[in-house]
């Protein structure tokens, strides 16, 4: 990897694995596989297989994350005083980067993207400190930013996440899919409680004509099955863990989307639905962009028209036909290629504040 002498300097507490999802990652790794190497060398932790475009990225430098010691490994290198630390997580490194920052006065600028709707639980520790001592904030919706600029009083920008073209792209023919049966319904997504899994094997059981597909692992995921096994689901399936681009076929195989999720930021999975032309059904609550009411899909204010928006969208193929193609149109505005170019200019620009 050739140096340069004008690049950049970027640190990122983010990892480049290939096959890590955690969606601050994935918008890590998107991001920096678009910045010129020419003007920005990058710093990035890896634990196993590093995404080829990062590694074979010039001015990139790949730290292993080991099984202990990570902190006073990696502390050092944010002392030497890179131009940027990227994207602050709520990690030991990240505390003792931001308590060595604001006591030693270091001149690296912190660039922060709040990626969760902030209230009391959420808007605490390091995600507040990030916020309150960074140089330039960012959030990935314009709901995120204002309960940013509501908690803090800190106005922050909207940069938002994009879908992998790679893998979130729509099926070859449409209008095929609208004519197959039975229908299959989607959920992507970790097992926790502010998901509400739960809710969509509820919508299994009362709808044993429909193949229900659920994506993810997490902690709610042992008593979500014995729900499933409970209310007598033969229509779920539990699929765990898939790749971006398993997703991605999930997605085109199937014809509707339902995240009943209460507590978001600005949930990718909704954006990557959308690249695969997959109407989509979520809450209200944190206004994702993702989905225009009506036309991309439904956001819904209560479970009971969650229930009723599903069994619209079950019953008329011509709707799901429609929404289908507004939503690979939408999509387009969520473009990774666009997005980088804005990262790229606030990195220079919050470099040249003196």
């Amino acid at each position: 990897m050739r140096p340069s002498n004008h690049a950049i300097e970027i640190f990122t507490p983010s990892f480049a694995d290939e096959d890590d999802t955690n969606a601050q990652n994935l918008t890590v790794k998107e991001i920096v596989a678009r910045l010129r190497p020419d003007l920005f060398r990058v710093t990035m932790l890896y634990e196993h297989n590093p995404d080829p475009r990062i590694a074979n990225r010039e001015n990139t430098k790949l730290v292993r994350y080991r099984r202990h010691g990570n902190t006073l490994r990696l502390l050092p290198r944010t002392l030497f005083q890179p131009d940027i630390y990227f994207y602050p997580r709520q990690g030991p490194l990240d505390r003792a980067f931001l308590s060595l920052h604001r006591t030693l006065r270091l001149r690296t600028k912190v660039v922060t993207h709040i990626v969760m709707v902030m209230n009391d639980v959420t808007g605490t520790g390091l995600v507040a400190r990030s916020v309150l001592e960074g140089d330039a904030v960012f959030a990935n919706s314009a709901y995120v930013a204002l309960t940013v600029e509501e908690k803090f009083g800190v106005k922050a920008a909207t940069i938002y996440n994009g879908a992998d073209r790679r893998f979130f792209f729509p099926p070859g023919n449409l209008t095929e899919t609208t004519k197959r049966s039975p229908l299959v319904v989607l959920y992507a997504g970790s097992f926790q409680s502010r998901k509400r899994v739960e809710l969509v094997i509820q919508q299994a059981a009362r709808l044993p004509d429909v193949y229900v597909r659920l994506v993810g692992r997490g902690e709610t995921e042992p008593a979500c099955r014995a729900l499933a096994e409970r209310l007598g689901c033969k229509n779920v399936s539990f699929l765990g863990h898939r790749t971006p681009a398993q997703l991605g076929e999930e997605m085109r195989e199937a014809d509707l989307f339902l995240f009943p999720s209460i507590l978001e930021g600005h949930p990718q999975v909704l954006g990557q639905a959308a690249a695969c032309g997959l109407p989509a059904i979520a809450m209200n609550v944190y206004r994702p962009e993702y989905i225009v009411n009506g036309q991309t899909g439904f956001l819904v204010e209560s479970d009971s028209a969650l229930a009723q928006r599903l069994d619209l969208l079950i019953a008329d193929p011509g709707l799901r036909h429609s929404m289908a193609g507004a939503a690979v149109v939408h999509s387009r505005r969520f473009d990774w290629d666009r997005i980088a170019i804005q990262w790229s200019e606030v990195f220079q620009e919050v470099v040249a504040r003196h």
